[in-house]
């Protein structure tokens, strides 16, 4: 990613985090995107802690995957098991934070399996 490119996505970054904050019974689910792999964690943001976290380049993951050109399911995947791993500490209700990436492609697959696996936003 070239320099200006980045600083556009942080700086659109930095936009929508003026607007949203996440808390410990709705928590923010931030999203980011490597030319590899997609990460999710939910932050509580008054506390300052992660509730949770996804790592789409986890051993229980790249497993599931059948190719690394499988993208798109290693996004659903992530979704699948933020959704999961929420449910399990009894939160049902997010915020979600695309992190300045464009809700399209692999954003979109993580939001949507994240919806289907429970996830309210």
């Amino acid at each position: 990613m070239t320099v200006k490119r980045l600083a556009g996505r942080e700086r659109r970054h930095l936009r929508i985090r003026k607007r949203i904050r996440g808390e410990k019974d709705r928590p923010r689910l931030v999203v980011f995107r490597s030319s590899r792999h997609v990460y999710a964690q939910a932050v509580d943001d008054i506390d300052g802690k992660t509730i949770a976290g996804v790592n789409g380049s986890s051993k229980a993951i790249t497993e599931k995957v059948e190719t690394d050109k499988e993208k798109f399911a290693e996004s659903r995947m992530v979704g699948e098991e933020i959704a999961r791993r929420l449910a399990e500490k009894g939160i049902t209700r997010v915020v979600f934070d695309r992190a300045g990436y464009r809700y399209h492609g692999r954003v979109k697959a993580l939001a949507d399996a994240a919806r289907k696996a429970g996830l309210e936003f």
